[in-house]
């Protein structure tokens, strides 16, 4: 049974029968089958992640505003506790070129538990100064060039944002499982900081990137 589970959602739900928008042959987008069977679809798997986590474990979700309040709602109704709503602050967001809105500046994680007993890493997160404490908005640049050199993912999240997250709330030798893999971000992450890591993904393309990622991580390469 799984003690730590993460999702790294894109702006989107992926839509129950796994259509994506193509172009130049690459999955770029996920297109959105409506609120309610995104909704739908939000709600199933949830509720499979939250039937192999071990009591105390914990989920993070992450995305925009397209989805973030439809993953939410059905975290609540599943009965999982809202540890904490973080917000990632973009200091380098793309502008908004048709100037019909303001620029979208930041995305939000939804950090939450099957019940109580949730694992807090907070000395290794913090530092030893309670004045400098790390809030609930964090400012992470997006992804750099050097993370983008086994190949390319649209949807693609900062090793530094996905590191934090485990860091915080999960233990060394624990099982990571990440169903919507990507690009093996979190997988990359999980290695570089000792623990296991279990990734599921339907695009053949993106599993291969991920495994070049994941093989090239060094297993505690990274210090906290």
């Amino acid at each position: 049974m799984l003690r730590f589970y993460l999702r790294t959602s894109s702006s989107r739900a992926p839509s129950p029968s796994g259509t994506r928008k193509r172009r130049a042959g690459r999955s770029d987008s996920i297109r959105s089958k409506g609120f309610e069977k995104d909704h739908e679809f939000n709600v199933r798997w949830l509720r499979e992640s939250r039937r192999v986590l071990r009591p105390g474990g914990t989920l993070w979700v992450s995305g925009t505003h397209h989805i973030i309040f439809s993953l939410g709602f059905a975290l609540q109704s599943l009965g999982f506790r809202i540890i904490n709503s973080v917000v990632w602050q973009k200091p380098d967001p793309p502008p908004n070129a048709l100037h019909t809105a303001f620029t979208h500046a930041h995305e939000t994680l939804i950090w939450a538990s099957k019940g109580r007993g949730h694992t807090f890493n907070y000395h290794l997160v913090n530092a030893p100064n309670p004045s400098s404490q790390i809030s609930s908005v964090w400012r992470i640049p997006s992804v750099p060039h050097t993370e983008k050199t086994h190949g390319y993912h649209p949807t693609q999240k900062p090793l530094g944002l996905v590191r934090r997250a485990l860091l915080a709330s999960s233990r060394e030798g624990e099982l990571v499982f990440d169903p919507f893999c990507g690009s093996g971000t979190t997988g990359v992450a999980a290695k570089e900081l000792g623990r296991s890591f279990v990734g599921a993904e339907l695009e053949e393309e993106f599993c291969g990137l991920a495994a070049r990622r994941i093989r090239a991580a060094l297993r505690g390469g990274h210090v906290a």
